[in-house]
């Protein structure tokens, strides 16, 4: 049987650079992306370097709430 709370869970990583970027609040494009972490063991925010395709290059993407 599972239990009420997992260790793995799914977290939304957005571009930090593109967040900074965007002034207009209704034409915001952001790089996300989607993966899991272990709550356990990462009990912090998770920030990861990934490929943003609106910026064309490497940047740091951090975990946003959902």
């Amino acid at each position: 049987m599972a239990k009420g709370k997992d260790a793995r869970v799914k977290v939304i990583l957005e571009c930090t650079s593109c967040v900074r970027k965007s002034v207009n609040k209704g034409s915001r494009v952001i790089s996300r992306y989607i993966t899991q972490k272990n709550r356990h063991n990462t009990p912090n925010r998770l920030e990861l370097l990934k490929f943003c395709s609106y910026c064309y290059k490497h940047t740091i993407h951090g975990e946003i709430k959902k």
